[in-house]
């Protein structure tokens, strides 16, 4: 299994941690995601997935919603 932190950006309250997983759990590919106040996702998917495409799918699903994102760290 494939993970990948992400910085997340413009998140405030539970409510935005609840529509930032939402919308990361809503990507193809992804198995799991997990956010946190302040900032941070971690998102878990299988190994054959391509990296560098989840990691933009699952910026611009944040950005979708309001948030600004960056990997922190993948692995």
């Amino acid at each position: 299994m494939k993970t990948v932190e992400l910085k997340i950006v413009g998140m405030s309250c539970n409510g935005c941690v609840k529509h930032a997983t939402e919308a990361l759990n809503g990507v193809d590919g992804v198995i799991s995601a997990r956010v946190s106040l302040p900032n941070k996702g971690v998102v878990s998917m299988n190994d054959d997935t391509a990296l560098e495409a989840i990691i933009e799918a699952l910026i611009e699903a944040l950005d979708q919603e309001g948030y600004t994102a960056t990997p922190a760290e993948a692995s």
